[in-house]
């Protein structure tokens, strides 16, 4: 029997939380397969992102369909870059537990703030649905085909396999929706972004702190 303080059963708290934990904490580890943002399924809860600074090298950007196991679909642009520094990371996800009496929890991700080292990232995709930035590119090329897109993370990018087999061959990525743009780097200051999947072949965070905290909006999500 799972053990109860103030009624409420922490094993069964542990279940609900542990998915949106698993979401949010993921990017903390070595993903083997960089294409794993776009080929499964995502669990359908948008997430937040905030970081001072970040460096990208040979980035590229495109549109595509991300879909839950239900089978919601969420068109989203997926940014790539092949290697990344972040300074002053945040990522918070919300999880409602109303049901067990403990209303709406927060979970925030940071890594890469003062004292500590930049977090760095290699092939790194993000599936965005918003952002917010003040931007530098260099050399950009705006409104290319998807199938000319280079780069380590483009190259290594999977859609999932409904979205592969609904568009053929419409683009490189294989599920791309054609229209792409691409530069040798990009510089992001002051992002605030809305993502639904991140993934990256390699991530390291210097200074990680994972925190929970009750209820959401400013001051317990990152923005």
């Amino acid at each position: 029997m799972s053990k109860t303080y103030g009624k409420t059963r922490w094993k069964r708290f542990a279940l609900v939380m542990v998915p949106s934990i698993a979401a949010t904490a993921a990017v903390g580890f070595s993903i083997a397969n960089s294409a794993l943002a776009a080929s499964f399924s995502i669990s359908g809860q948008q997430f937040k992102v905030r970081t001072d600074h970040l460096e990208g090298t040979n980035f590229a950007q495109f549109g595509t369909v991300d879909i839950e196991a239900n089978g919601a679909k969420h068109p989203v642009a997926v940014s790539a870059f092949d290697k990344a520094d972040i300074t002053n990371l945040c990522q918070s996800v919300v999880t409602d537990l109303s049901g067990f009496g403990l209303g709406k929890i927060t979970l925030q991700l940071n890594a890469g703030g003062p004292g500590s080292k930049p977090v760095h990232a290699d092939k790194l995709l993000i599936d965005l649905e918003d952002l917010k930035a003040d931007a530098t590119f260099t050399r950009i090329n705006i409104g290319q085909d998807a199938s000319t897109l280079k780069g380590e993370a483009t190259q290594g990018w999977t859609p999932h396999p409904l979205v592969a087999a609904a568009t053929k061959n419409n683009g490189l990525p294989t599920g791309g929706m054609g229209f792409a743009q691409s530069a040798d780097k990009a510089v992001l200051d002051g992002v605030q972004q809305t993502a639904r999947a991140t993934s990256a072949g390699n991530f390291e965070l210097s200074g990680l702190h994972l925190s929970l905290k009750q209820g959401d909006g400013p001051g317990n999500e990152c923005f």
